[in-house]
C-alpha cells in the first residue's frame, strides 16, 4: 500500500508523515518544510541536519511481503524529488548555504510495532 499521494491532514499518508517527522526530530533533525509541492514534484519532508538540508521521502507499507517501503522509491520518483528539490533551493536562496542529501524513511508494521528503515543518502 503506497499512501504518499494521500497527504491531506487526517489521511493515512499524512499520519505516517507525522510519525516520520517525530522520529526524525528525535534524531536531531529540524523541520524546514512539509509537503513541498511544485509543478515538478513533491517532497514529503524537508529537514535540516546541522549544516545539511535533507529532502525526505516517507513510505509506508503494511508488511514487507512484496518488498520494503524504501524499495518503492524507484528512479522516476527519485527524479521528481530531485527536480522539486532544485525548485525549492531556487525559491529559497537562504537554504543554498547548506549541503543537501536525499533520504528515504520507510515505515512498516512488524509484530504490531512500527519498524523504521531510515536510509541516509539513499540516492544522488
Amino acid at each position: 500500500m503506497n499512501t504518499n499521494s494521500l497527504t491531506r491532514p487526517g489521511s493515512i499518508g499524512f499520519n505516517f508523515e507525522s510519525v516520520a517527522l517525530r522520529y526524525l526530530n528525535t534524531h536531531g533533525l529540524e523541520l524546514v518544510a512539509r509537503n513541498y509541492r511544485c509543478t515538478l514534484g513533491e517532497i514529503d519532508l524537508i529537514m535540516r541536519d546541522v549544516n545539511t538540508i535533507v529532502f525526505v521521502e516517507v513510505r509506508f507499507r503494511e508488511n514487507e511481503s512484496r518488498g520494503t517501503a524504501a524499495e518503492t522509491v524507484e528512479y522516476r520518483k527519485q527524479h521528481k524529488i530531485r527536480k522539486a528539490a532544485q525548485h525549492f533551493l531556487l525559491a529559497h536562496k537562504q537554504q543554498e548555504q547548506y549541503s543537501c542529501r536525499f533520504d528515504v524513511l520507510g515505515i512498516t508494521i512488524v509484530d504490531q510495532q512500527l519498524k523504521f528503515n531510515w536510509i541516509s543518502n539513499a540516492f544522488l
